[in-house]
């Protein structure tokens, strides 16, 4: 499920290809803040202790403890669910729209006043969709909306021809997704260098 992660990710994010290593992979990013990403199935001292690049992010399968180099993010999970379809229905005051543009799907949940109080994407990477960039707006929690932009990103992929979701949520995230029936995969520590 890792590997369709990365793949998923990479699309989603419109990054480069991930170049593959022997433990894991590597993501040129581009990005100010977040130039290289190494996404890996488990430490590689060797790899991570060579890495001296400003702005360079690791993500290990598992949990582990890396040197003082790194700022170490807070925890993060590999989750995965079988793909269903079902209704996603949303409160009478907000609109609820999906769009496919190539190998991405995007939701959006607008408000009466036309602001997006919700959003979504996922990424088809074979018979897996990668979940990413769920957010909900602080003023429209808990009123349902990031339940129904999973329960639209679920069934827009699996008609698209994918049977199964992967994702890697914030501890705030993890709550919401194992409501909706996903499953812990693996523990994710995230970590950046700057230098």
């Amino acid at each position: 499920m890792l590997d369709a992660w990365v793949h998923g990710w990479t699309i989603s994010r419109n990054t480069p290809a991930p170049v593959r290593l022997a433990s894991g992979y590597r993501i040129d990013v581009g990005l100010p803040g977040h130039a290289v990403r190494y996404v890996l199935h488990a430490y590689d001292a060797a790899l991570v202790d060579g890495l001296r690049q400003p702005d360079t992010w690791v993500k290990v399968r598992g949990s582990v403890a890396l040197d003082t180099r790194w700022e170490v993010q807070p925890p993060e999970y590999l989750m995965t669910s079988a793909l269903s379809a079902a209704p996603a229905a949303v409160p009478p005051s907000y609109e609820l729209t999906h769009t496919r543009r190539g190998s991405v799907l995007d939701v959006a949940v607008t408000a009466a006043d036309g602001s997006i109080a919700a959003r979504g994407k996922a990424a088809l990477a074979g018979d897996a969709a990668v979940f990413d960039q769920i957010e909900t707006s602080p003023e429209h929690r808990r009123r349902g909306l990031g339940r129904s932009v999973m329960t639209a990103l679920a069934s827009a992929a699996q008609y698209a021809g994918a049977t199964a979701g992967v994702l890697v949520a914030t501890e705030d995230g993890r709550a919401l997704y194992t409501a909706l029936g996903w499953t812990l995969d693996a523990p994710m520590t995230a970590a950046v260098s700057r230098g």
